[in-house]
């Protein structure tokens, strides 16, 4: 059996953390079985969808690291072809004209919901055979009245609903454009979808979409229909979680492996496993071992594997992200230490990018003042003597490496008769404007002789300027 996924967003919006699960879901499965994974951009909602939201879902895509087979394909470029398939159903007697008028169907639902009926179409066009003047019609979808429709769910088991609760929809609105369930049914047909792996909020459209691919004589797709995520509270997943877009997470500092890692968790598991490579999630990965209930988003959870994988993924890939977030505070990184060694030094102290970033700006850009509480304490006269040897000795270095640093650093509390800590805070807050930092000799080899020198320079000053 040839596998083939697919990925179909609505571009109304950014590419959210459902969204972006349930595409990692229906790529881990075309992955593991050497299928194929389609993404398809469904935006026949012509007045909500917008070309900075496909921008949006692609870069999403692309950030993830979700790279797609085929596609991206657009609804728009394909209504000549709905055209043909519900000329189609027609001629086959699978789809009629409805001339019902607003006004009667707001009659009907309301006589059905005085008499307490479920509000649906009677079909009372079913059988018209002559239009009605004056007005533009609908077409709808003749569904079965008897009997049911039901399918195995990878997710969720056997599902089935009564031919008899299905209505029949509307597959083209009365301006000619096709609606969202026929779409989707001459898409999946057309790129030959085997499995489709979704949100549950689809099992409704799902027994709608299997009578028109009955229909039309089509081979049915495996569906699974995965549970939604929710917030805290228990309550639906939305912006106000803080679940805006894929795009917010990178912005705050998260490795796209980490969010990927978590996105796999929310609903699936393979024993007690927490850390997954994508080798391992695409090994491991089956459909129907997702959980059929909620999962909820816990962003501390997120957290702690965002620094994980800084502490545990190679330090040039820690890096090629970190560049991204350096130049957001305008530091060019080439005008520095290299961003690799600056992952090694930062990454055990730092739990995202942001943090990384903002911490290690110091070594690319002069810092505009002093951390007060830092400098009230450890730039004061006393210290003057203890930053003048240590500029004399360290401009005295010829091998500007950690070792070397270190021992200037020792043999200058020992001949002061001071300890080690009295000599590395007044310095680290001379050259870093606070006192954190990453371990001393970690921190001047970062930053470089001129730079230290200048800094040091630049604390007596600071220190002789209080004193006048």
């Amino acid at each position: 059996m040839t596998h083939r996924t697919r990925f179909a967003p609505s571009p109304t919006g950014h590419l959210h953390i459902g969204g972006a699960r349930t595409a990692l879901f229906s790529w881990l499965y075309a992955r593991k079985h050497g299928g194929t994974f389609i993404l398809r951009i469904e935006d026949t909602d012509l007045e909500r969808s917008t070309v900075e939201s496909v921008n949006a879902i692609l870069e999403g895509m692309t950030w993830l690291g979700l790279e797609y087979d085929e596609g991206p394909f657009y609804q728009t470029h394909r209504f000549d072809r709905y055209g043909e398939v519900m000329e189609q159903l027609l001629e086959q007697g699978h789809a009629y004209r409805c001339y019902c008028t607003k006004e009667e169907l707001d009659e009907l639902r309301a006589g059905q919901m005085e008499r307490k009926e479920k509000p649906r179409y009677d079909g009372r066009c079913r059988h018209r055979t002559e239009p009605r003047p004056g007005v533009s019609p609908v077409i709808r979808f003749r569904n079965a009245a008897e009997g049911e429709v039901a399918w195995d769910d990878l997710v969720r088991g056997r599902i089935a609903f009564r031919n008899s609760e299905l209505d029949d929809l509307i597959i083209a609105r009365s301006d000619g454009t096709p609606t969202y369930n026929f779409t989707v049914v001459v898409d999946d047909l057309d790129m030959k979808v085997s499995h489709v792996i979704r949100g549950d909020d689809h099992v409704n459209n799902t027994p709608r979409q299997i009578n028109i691919l009955k229909a039309l004589g089509a081979e049915l797709p495996h569906y699974g229909h995965v549970p939604m995520i929710l917030g805290a509270d228990g309550a639906r997943l939305s912006k106000r979680h803080g679940a805006v877009s894929v795009m917010q997470y990178r912005d705050e500092g998260y490795l796209p492996e980490a969010l990927l890692n978590y996105l796999v968790r929310l609903g699936w598991s393979y024993g007690d496993q927490e850390i997954f490579s994508i080798d391992e999630m695409i090994e491991y990965f089956e459909a129907t071992d997702i959980n059929h209930s909620a999962s909820t988003f816990n962003p501390d959870k997120l957290l702690w594997l965002n620094h994980h994988y800084l502490m545990h993924s190679d330090p040039a890939h820690v890096a090629h992200h970190l560049r991204w977030h350096l130049g957001r505070l305008d530091i060019d990184p080439t005008d520095g230490p290299d961003p690799v060694e600056v992952v090694l030094a930062q990454r055990e102290r730092s739990k995202t990018l942001v943090e990384m970033a903002q911490s290690s700006r110091f070594f690319y850009m002069d810092f505009d003042d002093y951390d007060p509480k830092s400098a009230q304490k450890n730039l004061t006269a006393s210290s003057v003597p203890v930053l003048e040897e240590l500029r004399r000795r360290l401009a005295g270095v010829e091998t500007w490496e950690k070792e070397p640093l270190h021992a200037v650093l020792v043999f200058t509390a020992e001949d002061l008769g001071l300890k080690l800590g009295q000599v590395a805070q007044p310095l680290r807050v001379a050259v870093a404007g606070t006192a954190v930092s990453p371990p001393m000799d970690v921190t001047l080899y970062l930053l470089g002789q001129l730079r230290t020198l200048s800094r040091i320079d630049r604390a007596l000053q600071h220190i002789q300027a209080k004193k006048d």
